[in-house]
């Protein structure tokens, strides 16, 4: 059973593992406050209320990044949140989201000064789109609805009704990981020896019917 302090724990070596490989240019330690059965895990200011606005992607991003509302600020200017929320040490819903920097020009427009180190191999194509994405789980009866809404899914984009099921909530290891591997492939492979995979994962929460769409699924 994964336990608040558990992904606190993770949380943490987490950022001090970015921090080791200079991955992470800013960060905010992770925060555990209980409030009688509730517990929340994340970077303690956790008002995301700008993201869910109808606002240009700029705009979101600039008021998060001013707000310091993010547990890391990557090399680029990425920013990257953790939140989770448990009753009684049990899961009921998380937010993990990743916002790269809308601000590329200055590595796309000056490749020779960074073509030269792995660690931005990543962000100095002049091809690059930057857009958000997030996992999200709810377990809340009256949110969630079979295929609709699954407990956990994916949205890219912040497309209002992109909800990509994903078949278990994501421990905040794995959700770095898949950020780190999938958009900062060279840095990856070049610490991936410097960052702890942990083996903890939550139960599966994917329905039949969610099955047999295109879904991700979570080791």
């Amino acid at each position: 059973m994964i336990t608040p302090e558990i992904v606190r724990n993770q949380m943490q070596r987490i950022a001090e593992e970015l921090i080791f490989v200079s991955l992470s240019v800013d960060q905010t330690f992770p925060s555990k406050r209980i409030e009688g059965s509730e517990t929340r895990i994340d970077f303690g200011k956790a008002d995301i209320s700008v993201a869910l606005r109808n606002k240009p992607y700029k705009e979101i991003y600039n008021e998060l990044s001013n707000a310091k509302s993010y547990n890391f600020k990557l090399i680029d200017g990425a920013i990257v949140q953790l939140m989770y929320r448990f009753e009684e040490n049990e899961l009921k819903n998380h937010r993990l989201a990743f916002f790269p920097s809308p601000y590329l020009e200055e590595y796309q427009n000056n490749p020779e000064l960074y073509e030269n180190d792995e660690i931005y191999a990543d962000v100095i194509r002049k091809d690059i789109v930057p857009f958000p994405i997030r996992f999200d789980f709810d377990s809340r009866a009256e949110v969630v609805v079979d295929v609709e809404h699954p407990q956990s899914h994916l949205t890219l984009g912040q497309y209002l009704n992109c909800r990509i099921p994903v078949s278990a909530p994501l421990t905040p290891s794995l959700f770095i990981l898949f950020i780190l591997r999938n958009f900062y492939n060279m840095a990856f492979v070049k610490f991936s020896k410097q960052i702890t995979l942990f083996n903890d994962s939550f139960d599966q929460t994917i329905t039949g019917n969610e099955r047999d769409l295109i879904h991700i699924q979570i080791p």
